[in-house]
């Protein structure tokens, strides 16, 4: 991904397309680049817990979606890319992300172009543990990441990766996988740090993100706030797939009957 924008490539959209309130909805993918004006400004991290070790879920931008992700290690510390866990479509070709909106396609769990980078952070949320939880919680990871082999826009995409992680730890998770990531780890934190009617809001701030002008790359460029990456007039670019989604819904219901389902 030249722009660093959508992840690796194309496939690091990442968000089911059963949360998007319409019909019909055509998508596209492109490489872009992020101008000074353009940095999102919802970065600002909460902080609970007490500890020396940390684990930070974050959302940042991606084409159209978005993208949740965890990142740990030791306060202080710089992450490396081996502390970055999250799951994604396997490699870089796009055609693996459009499968992922039909059936369940392999999947990578780590580290993507972009996750390490502020300015493309949407949302975050930081826990401080000690050594003890964190050395649990890591080794908990590592055993999803082994599990999780496939990817589902439907059935287990990166919210849900994330919810698993939160739950382990003790956090409540949103009720529903299928929302935006922005939204996903904003009324995580929210519902986690004394605002008990964030779970209440989930419908109407998805709705509201939809309708945000700076939540993904097409719209962004649409709005003249980045422009398209002049590197990519030097390189082949693929023929852009399309994605046609029918009928969808959004969901409040508890998290125990809604989009999560545990991988196998």
């Amino acid at each position: 991904m030249e722009g660093k924008l959508i992840g690796r490539s194309a496939t690091r959209l990442l968000i089911p397309l059963a949360m998007i309130a319409l019909t019909g909805l055509s998508l596209s993918l492109a490489s872009a680049q992020t101008s000074a004006q353009s940095r999102n400004t919802r970065s600002a991290a909460a902080t609970s817990g007490s500890g020396q070790y940390y684990f930070e879920f974050r959302s940042r931008q991606a084409w159209d979606y978005g993208h949740t992700f965890v990142v740990f290690g030791r306060v202080g510390e710089p992450p490396s890319k081996n502390n970055v866990a999250g799951l994604s479509p396997k490699g870089d070709d796009p055609k693996m992300w459009v499968m992922g909106h039909y059936v369940p396609v392999p999947s990578d769990t780590g580290w993507t172009d972009g996750d390490l980078e502020d300015k493309y952070i949407t949302s975050r949320y930081r826990v401080l543990v000690s050594k003890e939880q964190y050395d649990r919680t890591v080794a908990y990871i590592r055993q999803l990441q082994a599990k999780s082999t496939t990817w589902s826009v439907e059935l287990y995409n990166c919210n849900a990766f994330v919810a698993d992680i939160a739950r382990f730890m003790g956090l409540k998770a949103p009720s529903s996988t299928w929302i935006y990531p922005n939204v996903f780890v904003s009324n995580m934190r929210k519902i986690n740090t004394g605002h008990p009617e964030a779970a209440n809001e989930l419908v109407s701030e998805n709705v509201k993100e939809m309708n945000n002008p700076t939540r993904d790359g097409r719209a962004m460029i649409n709005a003249g706030l980045i422009r398209q990456d002049a590197r990519s007039t030097t390189a082949p670019v693929s023929p852009a797939p399309n994605v046609t989604i029918g009928a969808v819904r959004v969901s409040n219901r508890p998290v125990s009957s809604v989009g999560s389902l545990p991988a196998e």
